[in-house]
């Protein structure tokens, strides 16, 4: 489930759909022909685009990238088909000539021009957009069946699962969870479909709306996903803690910061690709998080 940074120019290293955090996976060998033919392509080239683990191609108007589940793809292509939402701008999927939305383990949409950018407010607002358009969504099954490291690290985060095979390891980034994880309280905030790695995955083109790529469920309050988006901001963006004040009217503000921090700091602990550097800057975020978390 790579992310489609259709013309990103971001610095990769932050685990932004899927890639941050963690070093690059290698390059993956472009689609089957039969594949190409199946989206009507089959006549261009192949071009790898940055980002989305090295793993997604660009035939002209038409993106392709793996789909490690054919049922979270194919949900995801269903629920965003017709979608429509005032103020951004969606990557739009792409049926095969036989109806299929997965052929030979590929998905594909079209392209969406832009580029990342630092412009946080508006990342937020985009994700703001899109979950208030997508807030009746019922929990699609395949959430809860998902076994990846992400969703483990995201049950992690919230206390649902226990780190029972010893992932998170020793030393002081796990010292650090545990503290965080000790502190947590109970929130109310209602759970919903969100994207839950807007950060590096929101392109922006001059005067145009942005554009939400790369989407990935996850069945969590609105507010926990933007507080995903500001803690990857900080680690790996850029941003000030103004940019947490900034959301500090947000529902159960401190406990989504709390998860959000542990979702990313259980991944960078976990992965088995995660750079030593990468796991430097999430600290780093994190000591100036926590002020803002335990209050």
């Amino acid at each position: 489930m790579g992310a489609i940074r259709q013309a990103a120019t971001r610095k990769p290293g932050a685990e932004a759909g899927r890639t941050q955090a963690v070093a690059s996976a290698g390059v993956t060998n472009p689609p089957a022909e039969h594949v190409l033919a199946a989206f009507g392509v089959a006549a261009t080239e192949p071009e790898l685009l940055a980002g989305g683990q090295g793993a997604t191609w660009r035939c002209g108007d038409t993106v392709l990238k793996p789909a490690a589940s054919s049922a979270e793809a194919a949900w995801i292509a269903n629920t965003f088909e017709q979608l429509r939402v005032d103020g951004i701008r969606l990557a739009r999927p792409i049926r095969s000539s036989d109806g299929r939305w997965v052929v030979g383990g590929w998905t594909a949409q079209h392209f969406v021009a832009g580029r990342p950018d630092d412009r946080y407010a508006d990342i937020l607002q985009a994700a703001d957009l899109l979950h208030a358009a997508i807030a009746d969504i019922p929990e699609p099954n395949f959430l809860r069946r998902r076994d990846d490291l992400y969703s483990w690290a995201d049950r992690l985060a919230w206390g649902e699962v226990e780190d029972v095979d010893g992932r998170i390891a020793e030393g002081h980034a796990a010292q650090l969870y545990a503290r965080l994880a000790a502190g947590r309280v109970a929130v109310s905030a209602t759970p919903q479909v969100v994207h839950g790695d807007m950060f590096g995955n929101v392109l922006f083109a001059a005067t145009a709306p942005p554009a939400i790529v790369d989407f990935t469920p996850y069945w969590r309050p609105a507010s926990w996903a933007a507080a995903v988006i500001v803690v990857d901001a900080i680690s790996w963006g850029g941003a000030t803690t103004e940019l947490v004040q900034a959301c500090a009217d947000r529902e159960d503000w401190p406990e989504m910061l709390r998860r959000a921090l542990l979702f990313r700091l259980g991944v960078s602990l976990a992965h088995p690709r995660s750079t030593a550097e990468s796991l430097v800057e999430i600290l780093a975020a994190a000591e100036v998080l926590t002020d803002h978390i335990d209050r």
